[in-house]
């Protein structure tokens, strides 16, 4: 209506304008990844790894962080856990910039039909970053992103559809819900 198109000649005369998410692919050879079972949190020593070596393992490959625990000019290394598998060929898509939650629950869902065919993954994972500057954490209330700026949750979602849901806050953040 009339009142849209005022607010588009308002951000059209201020140079303002609408960016869409940047995407980028990459295909990862021979990870190492860590040996999941759904109904083990807390793995189980040589049959399963636990919540917390996922998620250090995860931000490890994001961050690309060689998994080799070769030493080199730094002083420590890092190591997929135990047990693990090497995967041959993994996925990687990095979607950077703001997705509203409705376009999250729609990724999500569309991984859930990944497992729809038979496929050789036994688990898969969504990462969602909150911009550590954000105004708002958990429960409106403000986040503290003067003290680190923690903002993220990570589904992994397996074969049979169970799910863990990790979640992580700066230390002055509320809780999630």
């Amino acid at each position: 209506g009339a009142e849209g198109s005022t607010l588009m000649s308002y951000f059209s005369k201020n140079q303002i304008r609408a960016l869409k998410p940047k995407i980028t692919f990459n295909t990862l050879r021979d990870l190492q990844c860590p040996v999941l079972q759904s109904s083990e949190l807390q793995g189980k020593p040589e049959e399963s790894c636990s919540t917390e070596e996922l998620f250090e393992w995860l931000g490890a490959v994001l961050n690309q962080v060689g998994l080799d625990n070769k030493s080199s000019s730094f002083l420590s290394t890092y190591c997929c856990p135990q047990p693990n598998t090497i995967v041959e060929k993994a996925f990687l898509c990095t979607i950077t910039g703001f997705i509203i939650p409705e376009k999250i629950i729609q990724l999500l869902e569309q991984l859930c039909c990944y497992f729809g065919e038979p496929k050789l993954a036994h688990w898969l994972t969504l990462t969602v970053h909150g911009f550590a500057d954000s105004p708002v954490s958990w429960r409106e209330s403000e986040h503290g992103f003067h003290k680190g700026g923690e903002n993220l949750y990570n589904f992994v979602i397996f074969r049979n559809l169970d799910y863990w849901l990790q979640m992580a806050v700066g230390t002055y953040d509320d809780c999630p819900p």
